[in-house]
């Protein structure tokens, strides 16, 4: 990456070791990285200086990424942000784009792959994922999302994903698949 550009990065994650371990990755980088643990702390940073490159994780206890990625793009047009999240879906990745996120990426990312999304141009397509999550995962992930989006409810959940409650009792039980 150029050096002479603005090289500041924003990292906004309610997960403070991996926060913090992803800080000193970027840095490494050549990053001029702050740090925010959710939404009310990013805003505050984003107001007083909206930075070149954002990470933003989806899920924060006090709201949501896609706010911060919003408030982003009104303070700064050209940032470059990217939302980070387990519990990936289509319509959230469709929305976080429409807000101004340049790219969409499961947790765990690895630092280089987030430096590459980031340093992207926007004409360069993506790189197919080394090791992409299996249609079991995926599966798993979305029904987890879809429960706790439920609040844990096993009657609810198993209603809105059109399946048999004790079906889903069993799959939630199983250990996620790899």
């Amino acid at each position: 990456m150029d050096t002479s550009e603005d090289m500041s990065l924003l990292i906004v994650d309610d997960d403070k070791p991996f926060q913090q371990r992803l800080a000193r990755a970027m840095e490494k980088r050549g990053f001029a990285t702050e740090t925010a643990d959710g939404l009310k702390d990013a805003a505050a940073k984003i107001a007083v200086n909206p930075p070149a490159f954002a990470i933003v994780d989806m899920r924060l206890e006090d709201g949501n990424g896609l706010d911060v990625i919003q408030q982003i793009h009104e303070k700064r047009p050209d940032s470059r942000a990217i939302i980070l999240t387990g519990y990936g879906n289509i319509a959230t990745a469709v929305t976080a784009v429409k807000l101004g996120a340049i790219d969409y990426l499961a947790k765990p990312a690895d630092p280089d792959d987030i430096a590459a999304a980031l340093a992207r141009k926007p004409e360069d397509k993506a790189s197919p994922p080394e090791n992409p999550m299996s249609a079991d995962r995926v599966r798993w992930e979305h029904i987890q999302r879809v429960y706790e989006l439920c609040d844990r409810n096993v009657s609810e959940t198993a209603r809105r994903l059109n399946m048999h409650r004790r079906t889903l009792q069993r799959i939630l039980a199983k250990r996620a698949p790899r």
